[in-house]
């Protein structure tokens, strides 16, 4: 069988280049009209391929109106957990048997329903949780390039199978000792062969393509997957269910694909705790991810996580930068979704000598962003996800003004929408407040300066998060000594379209250093899928 080529989807991209941009809007705008007046249904469960219903139902409204309700979905319980598992748990009897190049095929119809249904699943997450329309369509493309490049590997690795042989000896020995030579020829297959079941649990910023990246890990392995959805304060439920329902009309069996939703109290905590969950895929924050970890721990239950657990994401602009390419680059990466994305910038160190300047500038670009309904193409912020988000920004405004120099933004945007609109944040405050060192998850950013560039990268360093970075320098010497000494997965430097976001699959890996992750390895990474398998020698003598 040919391996694939991988190639990203890039769907704005190529439209643009193209002359497409008005027919991107189009289809977008339509979409968006269809998927509203599909809104307000009661939706199921599925565990085992069979629709489940719970005895109370979540409300999941649009944080873009709050009026609008996005439909009802199943508040599952503990009880639900343990039948997704067991229904998991009986098709990985035959699921991770099933020779390597079989479930690739189900993959590959994935991709073609997700291509085929791109605008639509763009325009429920668009009304789900606040992202404009770029936004939205690059995260489903995203989740399509997750799947082809999973497809590539598995391929290129020949479903991670190698063969060894150690050759017959003409030299006979009486008994046996390490080294001895081989009476025989002893064949040996080395395998990674998968865990069993995976609990995959996604956040709300990334609902399809973090969910689909996950998801895709586990079951293109061979585990089996009990999937929960965003399910409580932050809601992403609907595009949990499209998912699912392309997985079933791609060919996925039942039982292979389970997706439950409900309060991570219940669901998520019997996921961690269950003996018979051997995994779990879990984005989120690092509180929640270190305390999954140590339920299971504490129960002596072996488990396997693949997580990733959040930043507080710095930037260093030198007296070597190109001023407008950083202010472009900060802007992008620490306003973009209103700064709700793991990867969001949230500290800016910039040289003493150039301070002013920095800052005049981007604020003269933030007071050009505009704030309201992302649906609207013009906007590029939209709102916070829930009231829970805006009491932590009205929280973090009063800590800034008490203890910094507020630079701009702290206030409410009025709108006639029912949702949670405000101000992007810059603040001068001292490295060692709180603010620098807590993720907050908003549209707020914290700013220092400083003289000696040594000193710039020990406060980019000195948070217990390791996830992005970024630096703008013309300064070959300074580009070679921050290379050597940030402590981040994913760093960029002089990049004018984000300072810390927007790595792309196949090209950047997306991993976490420190308390960002536990593995150390990446999405979209030759090495993500060996997570989610366990190596076997098997030798045949004769």
């Amino acid at each position: 069988m040919p391996v694939s080529t991988f190639s990203n989807e890039s769907t704005y991209r190529k439209m643009v280049e193209s002359g497409q941009e008005s027919k991107f809007d189009e289809l977008f705008d339509q979409a968006a009209k269809s998927a509203l007046a599909g809104f307000g249904k009661t939706f199921p469960m599925y565990i085992g391929g069979k629709q489940v219903y719970a005895s109370s139902v979540l409300e999941e409204r649009s944080p873009i109106d709050r009026k609008v309700l996005i439909g009802k979905f199943q508040k599952g319980t503990r009880e639900d957990a343990r039948s997704a598992i067991s229904a998991a748990r009986k098709a990985f009897a035959q699921w991770g048997l099933l020779e390597y190049k079989a479930r690739l095929e189900v993959f590959k119809k994935a991709v073609l329903k997700f291509r085929e249904k791109k605008f639509e699943l763009a325009a429920i997450l668009s009304y789900e949780n606040g992202k404009s329309r770029y936004e939205s369509v690059g995260e489903v493309d995203e989740a399509i390039d997750f799947i082809n490049y999973y497809i590539t590997e598995m391929e290129r690795n020949r479903g991670y199978s190698r063969k060894n042989l150690i050759s017959q000896s003409t030299v006979k020995v009486k008994a046996g000792f390490q080294g001895a030579p081989a009476e025989k020829t002893e064949k040996i297959t080395i395998k990674l062969k998968p865990y069993g079941v995976f609990g995959v649990i996604a956040p709300f910023n990334f609902p399809i393509s973090i969910s689909v990246g996950m998801s895709t890990g586990a079951l293109i392995t061979g585990n089996t997957v009990v999937f929960k959805p965003s399910s409580t304060d932050n809601m992403s439920m609907l595009t949990g269910l499209k998912i699912y329902e392309i997985f079933k009309e791609s060919g996925m069996p039942d039982g292979v694909f389970n997706y439950i939703t409900g309060p991570g109290s219940e669901v998520g905590d019997e996921l961690a705790v269950s003996k018979d969950v051997d995994g779990i895929a879990f984005t989120g924050s690092r509180d929640t991810g270190m305390s999954m970890a140590a339920r299971t721990y504490a129960q002596r239950l072996q488990k396997v996580f693949v997580v990733e657990m959040g930043g507080k994401n710095p930037v260093i602009v030198t007296k070597h930068a190109e001023i407008e390419e950083a202010v472009e680059g900060v802007i992008s990466a620490a306003f973009g979704f209103a700064g709700q994305k793991c990867s969001a910038l949230s500290r800016v160190y910039v040289h003493e000598s150039i301070k002013e300047v920095f800052l005049s500038k981007l604020i003269a670009r933030v007071r050009e962003l505009k704030v309201g309904n992302p649906l609207a193409k013009e906007n590029y912020i939209g709102p916070l996800i829930s009231e829970g988000a805006y009491k932590r920004y009205v929280e973090s405004v009063e800590k800034a003004k008490s203890a910094g120099r507020m630079l701009y933004g702290g206030s409410r945007v009025k709108t006639d929408l029912d949702g949670f609109y405000v101000e992007p944040v810059i603040v001068e405050i001292r490295h060692d407040h709180e603010l620098v060192h807590k993720e907050l998850f908003l549209p707020f950013i914290t700013v220092e300066s400083f003289n000696d560039f040594g000193d710039a990268i020990r406060m980019a360093n000195d948070v217990e998060y390791g996830l992005t970075a970024g630096m703008y320098s013309k300064n070959r010497v300074e580009i070679r000594e921050f290379e050597k000494r940030i402590e981040a997965g994913t760093v960029y430097v002089n990049r004018a379209i984000s300072a810390t976001t927007g790595a792309i699959v196949g090209m950047h890996t997306f991993v976490g250093w420190k308390g960002s992750s536990l593995t150390g390895k990446g999405t979209g990474s030759k090495f993500y899928l060996q997570q989610f398998m366990r190596e076997q020698s098997f030798s045949v003598t004769g």
